[in-house]
Parts: C-alpha cells; structure tokens; sequence
C-alpha cells in the first residue's frame, strides 16, 4: 500500500475519531492551513489560528458526528459525514456534509466543506 495513502486517511480518520471523543483534534491542523466553506455566501480562512476563532461556535455545538465514507486519493481525502448539533439555545438538529482534505506530513493543509443550510437554525 502506498505511504501516502495510508498516511493521508490515518490522519483524516484520527481527525474524526479525536472530533467524536472530544479529544485534541486541533493539533493535527497544519499551522498554514487553508478552509474554504462552498455554502452560500462563500467563505476563505488562512490559518490554523483563524480558521478555529472561525469555527469555534460550529464545533460547540456538535454533539456527535459520523464518518460514513472516507475515500481517498494520494493527499486527498472526501469524507461523507453527518453531525448531530445541539445549539447552546434552540433544538437539536443533523446535517450530512462532505468534508474535502489535503494532507501533508499527517497533518491537514487544506479544508473545503459543501453542505446544505437548509437544516441550520435562522
């Protein structure tokens, strides 16, 4: 099996498994990583420092989540995932997502999401 593979979907998996047991997921984000949200409106961050003071009140509200389908391609990885979320204030509610990762010496360089707002509280 190629190096790179496996590399690649032991680092976005370990991502997932640290995600759901709420433990230390941050460390395996690369300090230049770059996240791109294609929802609607669009939304670009650089950085590891800026994309968690971005995401913070996202990844608070996740009471679960679960990794459906890794598929993976050298330093590529699209994951199929589906959050249980429970707002500080408001219902509980899911959302399927796939997830786009680049990985580079097990860590993540780069970070796309596509999901629909639809279920998203207003």
């Amino acid at each position: 099996m190629n190096e790179n593979l496996t590399t690649t979907r032991d680092t976005i998996e370990r991502y997932f498994c640290n995600l759901r047991d709420k433990n230390a997921w941050e460390p395996l984000l690369a300090d230049d990583m770059t996240f791109t949200s294609f929802t609607s409106p669009l939304k670009r961050v650089s950085g590891k420092t800026a994309y968690l003071e971005a995401t913070k009140r996202f990844y608070s509200t996740i009471a679960s989540v679960e990794l459906k389908e890794l598929l993976v391609n050298g330093d590529r990885g699209c994951a199929l995932t589906h959050y249980e979320l429970q707002p500080p204030s408001g219902c509980a509610f899911s959302c399927d997502v796939a997830e786009v990762f680049g990985v580079r010496d097990g860590r993540i360089t780069s970070f796309d999401i596509y999901f629909d707002t639809a279920p998203f509280p207003r």
